[in-house]
């Protein structure tokens, strides 16, 4: 873990402001800033000073996997402070809306879309169309606000998770772009860019409804639980199109359905994922992409806190 993720985790923790973090570490306001935007190291003296505190405030010691205890702290703390996200989301528009901003423009340019983030915007709150942008993108934007509601909505009610969930998911993010929206694919695919073998297609309700078991008896923790989710799914790859797209939300209900934010994982780390994803299924390692689901977690608890 370096200095500027312990100083942003001292502050999460405290409420400090840098202001008075750099009072607390007997420094100038302006070398805090540096360290934190990485453009300074603290000397050793003030690096001991900052384990010292690190150490007091989070109850973690330095060893491997701190980093992400320490996250996983910030995020229960956070966590307590809500009563239900869901409704959160539901009945404060601009929280609503930033979320399903933030999560549309995000999955869609992960998968490869070329709309911007005000282009995206203009898309699902002005309903106006983009005559330099193709009408599959602009339906792309339209079809994830639709899943986006629907999901809310179904999390609002309680319900489980099924397969008649996953596949409702699929047919409103591929309505009007694919013949086979709603249905597990027939024939073979591959995940681009990586060495990684799918499921066969016959075996892909097989494969399904055992995941449907497992995603109903989460014992490691939900951040875990649902980066391990998403890591078999994607692995199964079981529609033909729109599996990125759809693990996602299912992460997104998962979490949502413990009191957590929808993890929200931003395009500019896209090869932190995909690295993360891959290594996950491809040497049975867990741990990078769970710390990334910490992460976007936080990302998601940003909005909730309007910063």
């Amino acid at each position: 873990m370096n200095y500027r993720e312990k100083l942003h985790i001292i502050q999460e923790l405290t409420g400090l402001s840098q202001e008075k973090l750099a009072q607390q570490l007997g420094v100038a306001f302006s070398t805090l800033n540096k360290w934190i935007n990485e453009k300074a190291q603290p000397r050793k003296s003030a690096q001991k000073q900052i384990d010292v505190l690190f150490g007091d405030i989070s109850g973690i010691k330095e060893e491997a996997g701190s980093a992400l205890k320490a996250k996983l702290s910030i995020i229960q703390n956070k966590r307590k402070s809500h009563k239900s996200i869901i409704h959160t989301i539901v009945n404060y528009p601009d929280i609503h809306n930033q979320f399903v901003l933030s999560l549309t423009y995000n999955t869609n340019s992960i998968e490869g879309s070329t709309l911007t983030e005000h282009e995206t915007k203009v898309v699902l709150f002005e309903n106006a169309a983009l005559g330099h942008k193709t009408l599959k993108e602009q339906l792309e934007v339209k079809n994830h606000q639709a899943a986006l509601e629907f999901l809310f909505s179904f999390i609002m009610q309680k319900k489980k998770v099924d397969i008649a969930f996953i596949l409702r998911l699929h047919s409103i993010l591929m309505n009007g772009i694919r013949d086979d929206a709603g249905a597990f694919r027939n024939h073979a695919v591959r995940i681009v860019g990586a060495n990684v073998p799918t499921a066969n297609h016959l075996k892909v309700r097989e494969l399904m409804n055992g995941l449907l078991k497992k995603i109903n008896s989460e014992k490691n923790g939900i951040v875990y639980h649902s980066a391990y989710i998403h890591s078999v799914f994607e692995k199964i790859h079981p529609f033909s199109d729109g599996n990125g797209r759809v693990g996602r939300l299912l992460a997104y209900a998962m979490l949502l359905s413990q009191n957590y934010p929808p993890a929200v994982i931003l395009q500019k780390k896209r090869n932190t994922y995909m690295k993360a994803l891959n290594r996950s299924q491809r040497d049975d390692d867990f741990d990078l992409l769970h710390e990334f689901f910490a992460d976007s977690v936080l990302e998601g608890f940003k909005i909730l806190e309007r910063i």
